[in-house]
């Protein structure tokens, strides 16, 4: 059997959200440490999810790609 691995973009591709609209969260799980990162709705608290994030490089690829400085936490 041939596997083909998933070759990474040298550059990453910058993102955009609705500002105005969304605010950047983490959602963390409390039993077992799983994090997802996405957009909270300020009008509705609706949570959209973006990634699945599994460490730290993962993390601070998301807040590039989307131009985030800071993201809050949510449990």
């Amino acid at each position: 059997m041939f596997f083909k691995r998933e070759k990474k973009a040298e550059g990453l591709e910058e993102k955009s959200f609705d500002r105005e609209k969304q605010i950047p969260v983490l959602r963390c799980s409390i039993c077992n440490g799983e994090q997802v990162a996405g957009f909270k709705d300020r009008e509705t608290g609706k949570f959209h999810e973006a990634a699945f994030i599994r460490n730290e490089k993962e993390l601070k690829e998301f807040m590039e790609i989307y131009g985030i400085e800071k993201i809050t936490k949510e449990y």
